[in-house]
Protein backbone atom coordinates (compact mmCIF):
# COMPACT_ATOMS: atom_id res chain seq x y z
CA UNK A 1 0.00 0.00 0.00
CA UNK A 2 2.75 2.61 1.07
CA UNK A 3 4.21 1.78 -2.68
CA UNK A 4 0.63 3.16 -4.03
CA UNK A 5 0.72 6.26 -1.76
CA UNK A 6 4.70 6.68 -3.29
CA UNK A 7 3.03 6.43 -6.98
CA UNK A 8 0.58 8.54 -7.01
CA UNK A 9 2.81 11.55 -4.47
CA UNK A 10 4.77 12.29 -7.70
CA UNK A 11 4.94 15.67 -9.19
CA UNK A 12 3.51 14.65 -12.56
CA UNK A 13 -0.20 13.58 -13.23
CA UNK A 14 -0.61 9.67 -12.56
CA UNK A 15 -3.88 8.20 -14.31
CA UNK A 16 -4.45 4.82 -12.47
CA UNK A 17 -6.80 2.31 -13.97
CA UNK A 18 -9.08 -0.09 -11.92
CA UNK A 19 -9.67 -2.83 -14.03
CA UNK A 20 -10.97 -6.62 -13.82
CA UNK A 21 -9.59 -9.50 -16.37
CA UNK A 22 -13.33 -10.28 -16.78
CA UNK A 23 -14.63 -6.75 -18.35
CA UNK A 24 -15.27 -6.03 -21.49
CA UNK A 25 -14.90 -1.98 -21.21
CA UNK A 26 -11.94 -2.52 -19.07
CA UNK A 27 -10.09 -4.62 -22.27
CA UNK A 28 -11.08 -1.35 -24.68
CA UNK A 29 -9.33 0.90 -22.25
CA UNK A 30 -5.95 -0.84 -22.81
CA UNK A 31 -5.05 0.14 -26.17
CA UNK A 32 -6.87 3.58 -25.29
CA UNK A 33 -4.05 4.09 -22.53
CA UNK A 34 -1.38 3.12 -24.27
CA UNK A 35 -2.09 6.08 -27.40
CA UNK A 36 -2.46 8.18 -23.83
CA UNK A 37 1.42 6.96 -22.81
CA UNK A 38 2.62 7.28 -26.36
CA UNK A 39 1.39 10.88 -26.89
CA UNK A 40 2.43 11.78 -23.32
CA UNK A 41 5.66 9.56 -22.44
CA UNK A 42 7.00 10.97 -19.43
CA UNK A 43 4.61 13.67 -18.57
CA UNK A 44 2.09 11.42 -17.63
CA UNK A 45 2.43 7.56 -15.30
CA UNK A 46 -0.14 5.66 -15.68
CA UNK A 47 -0.85 2.21 -13.81
CA UNK A 48 -3.37 -0.41 -14.17
CA UNK A 49 -4.86 -2.01 -10.69
CA UNK A 50 -6.47 -5.38 -11.15
CA UNK A 51 -9.84 -4.80 -8.51
CA UNK A 52 -10.11 -8.39 -8.01
CA UNK A 53 -6.39 -8.93 -6.42
CA UNK A 54 -6.40 -5.15 -4.91
CA UNK A 55 -9.78 -5.51 -2.95
CA UNK A 56 -8.77 -2.92 -0.09
CA UNK A 57 -7.37 -0.35 -2.51
CA UNK A 58 -10.41 -0.70 -4.75
CA UNK A 59 -12.66 0.12 -1.45
CA UNK A 60 -10.76 2.84 -0.30
CA UNK A 61 -11.08 4.64 -3.35
CA UNK A 62 -14.96 3.81 -3.33
CA UNK A 63 -14.43 2.07 -6.88
CA UNK A 64 -17.80 0.16 -7.85
CA UNK A 65 -17.40 -0.17 -11.66
CA UNK A 66 -14.61 -1.05 -13.69
CA UNK A 67 -13.28 0.62 -15.53
CA UNK A 68 -12.93 2.90 -13.09
CA UNK A 69 -10.07 6.01 -13.70
CA UNK A 70 -8.26 7.94 -11.28
CA UNK A 71 -6.00 11.11 -11.84
CA UNK A 72 -3.69 11.42 -8.95
CA UNK A 73 -0.99 14.10 -8.55
CA UNK A 74 0.95 15.08 -5.47
CA UNK A 75 -1.34 12.86 -4.07
CA UNK A 76 -4.11 15.13 -4.39
CA UNK A 77 -7.19 13.27 -6.56
CA UNK A 78 -7.84 15.26 -9.27
CA UNK A 79 -10.48 13.62 -11.19
CA UNK A 80 -12.01 10.64 -11.50
CA UNK A 81 -14.60 8.49 -14.37
CA UNK A 82 -15.56 5.27 -14.39
CA UNK A 83 -16.35 3.65 -17.50
CA UNK A 84 -14.62 4.07 -20.93
CA UNK A 85 -12.90 7.52 -21.71
CA UNK A 86 -11.03 8.26 -24.93
CA UNK A 87 -7.79 9.14 -26.11
CA UNK A 88 -8.67 12.67 -26.47
CA UNK A 89 -10.65 13.25 -23.54
CA UNK A 90 -7.65 11.64 -21.24
CA UNK A 91 -4.91 13.64 -22.79
CA UNK A 92 -7.26 16.89 -22.20
CA UNK A 93 -8.02 15.90 -19.03
CA UNK A 94 -4.00 14.75 -17.85
CA UNK A 95 -2.84 18.30 -19.41
CA UNK A 96 -5.30 20.38 -17.78
CA UNK A 97 -3.69 18.95 -14.72
CA UNK A 98 0.01 18.98 -15.48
Amino acid sequence: MSKFSEIINQDKPVLIDFYAEWCGPCKMMSPILKEVKDSLGEAVSILKIDVDKNQALAAKYQVKGVPTLLLFKQGKQLWRQSGVVQKEDLIKIIKSNN
